[in-house]
């Protein structure tokens, strides 16, 4: 089994997306498709860690986002929830795969997108 080292960063980069099969899109796709993944992985890590928050904690968390203190929140995070990182993990890994299986049809459609003088 892979040793997921929790001290190392997440990548959400143009490696990623050469891993994922999709480093021949275009730098402006890809710069978007970049965001939507990082996005949707806060979103997804986001709601499975508010369906173990009690109302109190949820407040609490809420004034740290709500103040854009981001190094409260992780602090708030690894105190309250300290296999945060796991879930972090898991969604990162599954989020991945997702996009890994629609490569085939992201790539389709960026080509698609392109002015026929490009095709």
């Amino acid at each position: 089994m892979a040793d997921n080292d929790s001290k190392t960063p997440l990548k959400i980069d143009d490696n990623l997306l050469q891993t994922l099969g999709l480093g021949s899109l275009p730098q402006s796709e890809k710069s978007g498709l970049l965001k939507h993944i990082y996005e949707t992985l806060e979103m997804r890590v986001g709601m499975r860690l508010a369906d173990q928050m009690s109302n109190e904690q949820l407040d609490e968390f809420e004034q740290y986002f709500n103040a854009q203190d981001d190094a409260g929140a992780f602090k708030w995070l690894e105190t309250n929830f300290p296999n945060y990182k796991d879930i972090v993990a898991e969604e990162f890994e599954k989020l991945k795969a997702e996009v890994f299986q629609s490569a085939p049809q992201i790539l389709a459609a960026s080509q698609q997108a392109l002015p026929t003088d490009q095709q």
